[in-house]
């Protein structure tokens, strides 16, 4: 288990990484930001405003709970913009060591609202990872009603529970990751072959991605092994002593930047990173940088501080105490419980908590994570293609994910194109099941200027097309005889169609 000091001594790791998540609210808040107009604006794919308005009638009373959102108040153009503005400003201001009383609540009720109202535009799991990593950072800042505090590095301020649910929201993360993998059945994982295809199948893959995929199948095989040896065995090391920890955490950082390297998966490797500072603590940072030294602090100066706020600052001091040792315990046994459940662990000791998890669901604190437990062994795009006679077609270029062959495999993280994103997850199944994309080809026949600046090119500039289709393809990496011979990183084949012909006079919904 940790050494019992050690669950004082994390403040420089603490203050590190409540910069680091400023830093990764901000990137999250801009990049919405910037495509928010087109993906649920009043002109946008899905309309906010629209989907709440039918989530009131349906639900009733209810959809308040269900849908937690500020955008109950006004689901306005202006109202998705001020949301954006008002969360990169206090992101800023967190990255750069002001923390406002309650400034990382501020943050997730933000950050939450837009999630809850882009829907699979914001389903992803580092969305997820955010929201809960968000919500923990909250307990390990005392509340204060200052307008302004100075993060401070002191040593009698860090919470022991608020740690240790960092360290298995860490494992979390991790084992499941791994053991999905494992669990799946997938032959791809059981022969080891997983990552012969992973390169050239993931979502938006990076030129190194092209060329990890080259590597011959022994070290790909060799690879597998690895992952599974770092997934699975490597986060056991979290909760023993201080130099197993820190190699766990180096393994862990090093594990994130080689998928970074070859996959773009917005800020999800990052704050993973950020997440792996909860294993370093004190000693071990002042050991390897001296002149990071935590201010000590004594009871009776927390006391002082405390009364310089005022009643309500006590009040609020000795709420915050009680408050997070009870809700922490509560997220803790969900999350020991989650586990415990995915291995098929028997549960009944949490049984009481399941109710709560379900109670909370909304809200995104607890979460159940592991990504690629069934790997995907085969690429297909989506080619959308306008017309105005229905003969000559014209296509629509995306700005990030593959079309056409000589289009490099590009860094775009840790900005997420959410349209690109989406187009993936559309290509694995039909356009029924997805009916975003429907709505998607509307707004392009309708010329929907926010739409169209998702994009990269629009090949009917002056007026929308008449009618749209979207094409079926299927697409390979090229071998480096290929590359280097015809200038061509992918191979394409055309399957069919994935929509047929439509126009506006069909009544798109």
């Amino acid at each position: 288990m940790n050494d019992s000091a050690d669950f004082k001594s994390y403040s420089i790791s603490k203050n590190i990484f409540l910069r680091c998540l400023g830093v990764i609210y901000g990137i999250a808040f801009v990049s919405l930001w910037l495509q928010i107009d087109g993906l649920i604006g009043s002109n946008g794919i899905s309309p906010c405003a629209e989907f709440l308005i039918a989530a009131r009638k349906q639900l009733g009373f209810q959809c308040y709970w269900s849908l937690p959102t500020v955008f109950w108040f006004s689901a306005s153009d202006f109202a998705l913009h001020a949301v954006c503005a008002v969360g990169t400003f206090f992101s800023i201001a967190l990255a750069f060591g002001f923390s406002f009383g309650l400034n990382q609540v501020l943050l997730w009720i933000l950050y939450l609202s837009l999630a809850t109202v882009s829907r699979e535009f914001l389903g992803f799991q580092w969305d997820n990872l955010l929201l809960e990593a968000g919500f923990l950072s909250i307990f390990i800042v005392p509340f204060s009603i200052r307008f302004w505090s100075k993060l401070k590095l002191q040593t009698a301020d860090s919470c022991p529970l608020g740690i240790l649910a960092f360290q298995l929201l860490l494992f979390k993360l991790m084992f499941l990751s791994g053991w999905v993998k494992l669990s799946s059945g997938d032959p791809n994982w059981r022969d080891l072959t997983a990552l012969a295809v992973h390169y050239e199948t993931q979502p938006l893959p990076t030129w190194i991605g092209w060329y990890a995929h080259q590597l011959p199948q022994w070290a790909q095989r060799i690879s597998v092994l690895i992952v599974f040896l770092i997934e699975l065995v490597i986060p056991f090391f979290i909760f023993l002593v201080r130099p197993f920890r820190l190699t766990a955490c180096g393994i862990l950082i090093v594990f994130q930047i080689l998928i970074l390297l070859t996959g773009n998966y917005c800020f999800f490797n990052y704050l993973t990173i950020a997440l792996c500072l909860f294993l370093v603590d004190d000693k071990a940072w002042k050991s390897c940088v001296p002149f990071l030294q935590p201010r000590e602090i004594t009871e009776h100066q927390i006391k002082l501080q405390m009364y310089e706020e005022g009643l309500i600052g006590r009040i609020l001091f000795l709420f915050n105490g009680a408050a997070s040792v009870i809700l922490l315990s509560i997220l803790l046994a969900i999350s020991a419980g989650q586990i415990l459940e995915t291995v098929h662990a028997p549960t009944f000791i949490f049984s009481p908590v399941k109710k709560f998890e379900r109670f909370i669901y909304p809200f995104r604190i607890v979460n159940r994570y592991g990504l690629f437990a069934v790997m995907t062994t085969h690429r297909f795009e989506i080619v959308v293609e306008g017309s105005q006679n229905g003969v000559d077609w014209l296509p629509y270029e995306f700005k990030w994910k593959p079309q056409g062959e000589k289009k490099k495999p590009a860094f775009v993280a840790p900005y997420q194109p959410r349209l690109d994103w989406q187009m993936w997850f559309a290509a694995l199944s039909n356009y029924k099941n997805n009916p975003w994309f429907v709505r998607f080809l509307k707004r392009l026949l309708e010329g929907s200027q926010p739409v169209l600046d998702l994009l990269a090119r629009n090949p009917f500039p002056d007026h929308p097309p008449r009618f749209i289709r979207a094409v079926f393809y299927e697409y390979r990496f090229t071998d480096l005889s290929t590359q280097q011979r015809e200038g061509k990183w992918w191979k394409s084949e055309r399957k069919g169609l994935y929509i047929p012909t439509l126009s506006l006079s069909e009544k798109l919904s």
